[in-house]
């Protein structure tokens, strides 16, 4: 039987919310060439999909963190799975804004997190982490311990892994880079060929190139 992570990045890269094209990269809004682009709002227009996440999620959460009193989505990939979760679980639920409204109350958190709450964030997808930790501030700053975040996906960049270490915060995702190129490689989404330019990207992302070759 296939594991979560592979079985999951099977279901990604058919309903193409997640695409590689390692000969026809992508550019990232940091200006980074990448040959993967995510997009795992898409998986909630997908019944089967979205449900298999969703228990999954709460399976994980269960196994990794036992029983939080709540659960925080990041917006805004994150926001609706994590009100799946939450629902499902029988939950607590708020969001965290990427920054604060610019009128009325100017809240940074949307829903109702009590001090001393223990809260397990949800993210769609984790890169270098960097909004992932702005949601983690938020929630400690709201007087709450966050226990840990899960994710659907991580790319498992070394940046990440030691930003969530400094920051004292276990990370857990249901599908990860390695088993998207087993996956992908086993159902011909990719070529033997194209494995090694894919690992090189995730060594270095900010200066890999289509061709491998990596810059500076």
């Amino acid at each position: 039987m296939k594991q979560v992570d592979r079985l999951l990045a099977e279901k990604l890269l058919h309903i193409s919310a997640i695409k590689l094209q390692p000969r026809n990269p992508f550019t990232w809004a940091s200006g980074w060439n990448s040959p993967i682009y995510t997009d795992n709002r898409k998986t909630l227009s997908f019944p089967d999909v979205r449900a298999f996440i969703k228990v999954e999620l709460c399976r994980a959460i269960l196994e990794e963190f036992e029983m939080p009193d709540a659960v925080a989505g990041v917006a805004t990939g994150a926001i609706a799975q994590g009100a799946l979760v939450a629902d499902t679980l029988g939950l607590p639920y708020a969001y965290v804004r990427s920054a604060p409204k610019d009128h009325g109350l100017e809240n940074l958190i949307e829903g109702n997190l009590k001090p001393g709450q223990k809260v397990v964030v949800v993210e769609d997808l984790i890169s270098t982490g960097g909004s992932s930790l702005k949601a983690i501030e938020a929630i400690r700053k709201a007087g709450c311990e966050v226990v840990g975040i899960i994710a659907i996906f991580s790319y498992e960049f070394p940046v990440a892994a030691e930003a969530f270490k400094n920051a004292n915060v276990k990370q857990v995702a249901l599908s990860n880079y390695n088993a998207l190129l087993e996956s992908a490689l086993e159902t011909n989404y990719i070529n033997e060929s194209d494995i090694d330019t894919l690992k090189m990207w995730r060594k270095d992302p900010a200066n890999w190139t289509p061709d491998g070759v990596i810059k500076g």
